[in-house]
């Protein structure tokens, strides 16, 4: 039970770090300043991220001491919370993204919406993105290749929150618009897809580098390491899929929905497709998350 809980908490980690950091960013380089869109989502949005950052940072913090620890009651006792803090990498993490957490739920509520708070809260997000990489599977090889699979786990967490916290803050763009907010959207949809393909490169060619160090050349033994193997092409099949979504927007509805609005045609129908279209690309997001939280847990094959 404690190990399933450790897992349902690191994911939730995981889409509030996500929104925390692409959301904001994706306003600041996705959005003109000259638009006026309807953002009266984006604070309660934030906040609910930074919460589940917080929140979700403290009680996997407990969690995990308590696997550590070997019970729950254990874990509550100053003693082994001490121990987990300050003589583990995992322990800091988890109080780093605990003060993130705090100090972008600080900003969000205090601070007008601006786009210095945008990057504020993109900061602290992509801090607790990266301390991920810091605590995870890349970090634990050891010899001449640890700081390239190091650097290629924290690229591959950055590339991830870039794209993932894109669709999230489309999600709501295509939920709450008006008419008046159609062309802008349009050029936001447009201006992504750069930086979506740059984000999807990068995926790529860090993950090639991150399977090549936890599961080595193809062999019988590596295809034989069970659990972690399946779960890694189940991971692989999410991302192929959402990779045919993000290219059926950018090469089909977006320009369908250019087409539209330049011969004012009515947008609807283009924008209900594209936002079903969106939303199971987001939810195939969300369901890899959760595949990526139980990896984590598990060791790969080049550690067996």
């Amino acid at each position: 039970m404690l190990d399933l809980a450790v897992i349902a908490l690191r994911w939730l980690q995981y889409v509030g770090a996500v929104v925390l950091m692409g959301v904001p960013l994706f306003l600041i380089y996705g959005l003109r300043s000259a638009d006026r869109l309807a953002l009266n989502w984006l604070r309660p949005t934030l906040i609910a991220a930074a919460v589940v950052v917080t929140v979700g940072s403290l009680a996997g913090l407990t969690a995990q001491t308590a696997v550590m620890a070997g019970s729950l009651s254990e874990a509550l006792k100053p003693s082994s919370l001490s121990f987990m803090i300050t003589g583990t990498a995992l322990g800091k993490a988890y109080v780093v993204r605990t003060i993130a957490g705090i100090v972008a739920l600080g900003l969000v509520l205090i601070l007008r919406p601006t786009r210095a708070l945008w990057l504020l809260a993109g900061v602290l997000g992509a801090i607790v993105t990266a301390s991920f990489a810091w605590t995870g599977h890349g970090a634990a090889t050891e010899g001449a290749g640890r700081w390239l699979h190091l650097g290629a786990d924290l690229v591959h967490a950055l590339a991830a929150s870039v794209w993932l916290g894109a669709l999230a803050a489309f999600v709501c763009l295509l939920t709450r618009r008006s008419v008046s907010d159609d062309p802008a959207i349009h050029r936001a949809l447009a201006g992504f897809s750069g930086i979506g393909t740059a984000a999807v490169g990068l995926l790529v060619v860090s993950g090639l580098v991150n399977t090549a160090f936890l599961v080595g050349p193809p062999s019988p033994e590596a295809f034989g390491a069970g659990a972690y193997v399946a779960l890694l092409v189940v991971k692989l099949l999410l991302f192929g899929w959402m990779a045919v979504l993000a290219a059926d927007n950018r090469y089909r509805h977006v320009p369908a929905l250019g087409s539209a609005l330049a011969k004012n045609e009515d947008p609807g129908p283009v924008i209900l497709s594209l936002r079903r279209s969106v939303v199971l690309e987001t939810a195939a997001g969300a369901m890899l998350l959760a595949v990526v939280a139980v990896m984590g847990t598990l060791p790969p094959p080049a550690s067996m």
